[in-house]
């Protein structure tokens, strides 16, 4: 993706189903949990880089031994960090005495991290910047085993508010105004009433209190605690919790917009936001790993037991399109297909924009997602010349030439690496501070790969989000081999709507699509189109969210898809351009058939999934109007 946007977290939760000793008798070492959640949380490294945490919980560890540890880092090697400070406990202990540290009963009394269950997060923060406090896993403690909880997640909840009137009304005084805390407590809320009413029916059995603990603990509802919870949460969620006495889940929203994955057997249990991940870890095949359905909780209890159940009613499956498009690893088998499907139903349109001149046309791809897409785009301009060879072939009748038929069979698809990004600078300049000033610099040019004022050159990027990096670096950079024309690709739509399930595009005035059906109405005598939409959008302003709706869409209808381009086109041009500048985009249509079972496609459509998504994108259109820079949830 050429524009820098954040989006969702990754989650990684590891459940060790036998004793540690088995590992170490099997394995060689009691670490074999420890083990698989770095590998699961590095793999999942392209999921969070501004911070990560991890939790171990022991289980049936003696009263008075602390049983719950948490580190956190936000440092920009958050993963390395946070394992060099558990291994460091280690390489002491083995410093001292190394029989110690294959001994699993000894590290389990008084290792901090030799435990049976864990519970890893990787953070990009959509709320609060880099503050320590905001990374996950997050803790809510109590002296009762049964009443702490551990939280993280990959979530974006858009009625914080009224969550958070709910436990004010109920008493409580939360410590931040955060969809974290708000789900933190809330859940903590009925975990509390859950245990309540289980040590009052036990206690009215006459059991001693000791004895109730312990009952309490064996019998506790995880998934009517879920259910309860979260009832009234609007938002995509894969919510990872453990609870002190070694219950834990993960349950996913009803939508199914935010991924999660599971894999167990006799002896482990895991979950991670990605399928090959767990297969990478494991060595498993695919079928293997399995999705949790939406609204579904994977639940594995104190007692090793693993269930999958209903949380809440699942609603129609809206999964982020996204996710195929750019943010998951591009090793998973359906998404490399599909996303190499997005970039063979372009080539129609990019035929056309190069009018069918492939001798005289460069390919490339804007590095490092967009390859997969390419590999795609190249496959059908493949097939397409094949056409062209045999109508060349038969055109050429009995009397074939041999340096005839060898021109033609020569005939291939002109692919260079053209665009070189540097890793380090764009990790530099990942905030918005100072970006228009750097940004041109986040590419270099591979030059003397364009025949000059002659050759089309053809990139093709996974997504054009705001524009910015195109027309403050890639798009001058690529003028600098002095092209006929630069035509610019992007698999995927245009973006014209703000998301408010995770993924952080927030504000509908950084949006390249947006902007240029904002000139298009001024330029065609139309902004009392933007005055009516903004006086319907604030008419709603204080109505029930479920009441809401998206008059955004006004915005868009009086022009084509192709139009919008052509002024996209035109807007990311600046006079010291001398290249043509063409902008194609991936169809929805093409999108859906690419992605069939991942249709939720809001930010191209204005489609949301919830109530919510008409509520943030209606604010988010006032916040434009009148001047506001800020996030609309």
């Amino acid at each position: 993706m050429s524009d820098i946007i954040k989006h969702e977290c990754g989650i990684a939760l590891i459940r060790l189903l036998k004793p540690l000793e088995y590992y170490q008798i099997k394995y060689g070492s009691w670490e074999y949990g420890l083990q698989k959640l770095y590998l699961l949380m590095e793999k999942q490294h392209n999921r969070g880089q501004d911070g990560a945490g991890v939790v171990c919980i022991k289980l049936e560890l003696q009263p008075g031994k602390k049983y719950i540890h948490r580190f956190r880092s936000n440092q920009s090697n958050s993963i390395q960090d946070i394992f060099d400070r558990i291994n460091n406990e280690f390489r002491n202990t083995e410093f001292q005495n190394p029989d110690l540290l294959k001994d699993s009963h000894w590290a389990k009394e008084n290792l901090s991290f030799a435990g049976e269950l864990y519970l890893g997060h990787l953070r990009y923060g959509t709320y609060g910047k880099y503050n320590i406090e905001l990374i996950h896993p997050v803790i809510r403690e109590n002296n009762w085993k049964s009443r702490n909880l551990v939280l993280a997640g990959n979530f974006n909840l858009t009625n914080v508010d009224e969550l958070f009137n709910v436990l004010i009304e109920i008493g409580q005084h939360p410590k931040d105004y955060s969809d974290t805390v708000t789900i933190l407590e809330k859940l903590g809320y009925y975990l509390d009433e859950e245990v309540e009413n289980l040590f009052r029916k036990y206690k009215e059995q006459g059991y001693p209190s000791q004895e109730i603990s312990c009952l309490i603990e064996k019998n506790l509802n995880v998934s009517g605690i879920l259910s309860n919870a979260s009832r009234d949460w609007d938002g995509g969620y894969a919510m990872a919790g453990l609870i002190g006495h070694g219950d834990a889940f993960v349950v996913r929203d009803p939508w199914g917009i935010r991924p999660a994955f599971y894999y167990y057997d006799e002896e482990i249990a895991m979950v991670a936001s990605e399928r090959p991940v767990i297969q990478t870890v494991m060595n498993l095949n695919v079928k293997k790993v399995q999705e949790i359905p939406p609204g579904f909780a994977f639940i594995v209890k104190q007692s090793g037991e693993v269930t999958i159940e209903k949380v809440r009613e699942p609603a129609e499956r809206k999964s982020c399109s996204f996710e195929r498009i750019y943010f998951s690893r591009g090793s998973d088998e359906d998404i490399y297909r599909e996303r190499k499907e997005l970039g063979k139903l372009l080539t129609p349109d990019i035929l056309k924009a190069i009018n069918y001149d492939l001798e005289n046309s460069v390919f490339s791809y804007i590095p490092n997602t967009a390859e997969s897409a390419f590999y795609g785009m190249i496959k059908e301009l493949e097939n397409y010349l094949s056409g062209v060879k045999k109508e060349k072939i038969i055109a050429l009748g009995k009397n074939k030439l041999p340096e005839d038929l060898e021109k033609i069979l020569s005939l291939r698809p002109r692919v260079e690496k053209i665009a070189i990004k540097d890793v380090k600078l764009r990790t530099f300049i990942a905030g918005d501070e100072g970006r228009e000033d750097l940004v041109g610099h986040v590419y270099d040019i591979t030059y003397g790969t364009v025949n000059q004022k002659v050759d089309n050159l053809v990139i093709i990027d996974d997504s054009i989000v705001r524009g910015t990096t195109l027309k403050m670096s890639i798009i001058k950079i690529l003028d600098r081999l002095n092209p006929k024309r630069i035509v610019i690709v992007s698999s995927s739509p245009q973006i014209r709507y703000p998301d408010c399930y995770g993924i952080d595009m927030a504000k509908l005035g950084d949006f390249i699509a947006f902007k240029a059906a904002i000139e298009l109405l001024k330029e065609t005598g139309r902004e009392k189109i933007i005055n009516e939409v903004y006086k319907q959008s604030k008419a709603q302003e204080h109505l029930p969210k479920e009441e809401i709706k998206n008059f955004v869409t006004e915005i868009y209808k009086p022009f084509s898809p192709n139009e919008i381009s052509g002024m996209i086109a035109r807007l990311l041009k600046t006079p010291d351009i001398n290249a043509e500048i063409e902008i194609i985009y991936q169809s929805i249509e093409n999108l859906h058939q690419a992605c069939p079972n991942d249709l939720g496609d809001w930010y191209f459509t204005g489609d949301y999934p919830t109530p919510g998504g008409n509520k943030v994108v209606s604010t988010s259109f006032i916040n434009f109007i009148e001047g506001r820079d800020k996030r609309a949830y």
